[in-house]
């Protein structure tokens, strides 16, 4: 739990009382030029039209844009499930099983290198016999 205090560390900003808001400037009851100028009340019947196409423009590339995030998620996990996706079933189930689905690929590895390691044992039994047995090779 955070600890309270009462006071704030950090000061306010806020005009000591004895002097008014614009007296270091010496504007003081001058309104600003920026204050002064009064916004337009309403936009022409072409500025909202122009402004609604450009909000329906926005939208369009906005949700084009969250589609093809949408597509590279879902095919960078396709990619990484072996080419299956999630199965929603799986969430709630151990991460032992979770795991194992998960982790195909590992499994996959594994078999791999254990045939690349028997063929290359192959190679050297191969290679052994010709030379020892066949006589291939004199040493």
């Amino acid at each position: 739990m955070a600890k309270r205090a009462r006071v704030s560390g950090r000061p306010t900003s806020r005009p000591r009382p004895d002097r008014p808001l614009g007296a270091a400037s010496g504007t003081a009851g001058k309104p600003s030029a920026a204050a002064s100028k009064a916004p337009a009340a309403s936009l022409t019947e072409e500025e909202a039209q122009r402004a609604a196409e450009l909000e329906a423009a926005l939208v369009a590339q906005e949700k084009a844009a969250a589609r093809a995030r949408a597509a590279a998620l879902a095919a960078r996990a396709r990619r990484a499930g072996g080419g299956r996706e999630m199965d929603p079933e799986l969430l709630n189930q151990p991460l032992s099983v979770r795991a194992a689905h998960e982790y195909a690929y590992v499994a996959r590895d594994v078999r791999r290198i254990g045939l690349t390691a028997g063929l290359m044992l192959a190679i050297l039994l191969a290679i052994a016999l010709a030379i020892n047995v066949g006589g291939v090779i004199k040493l």
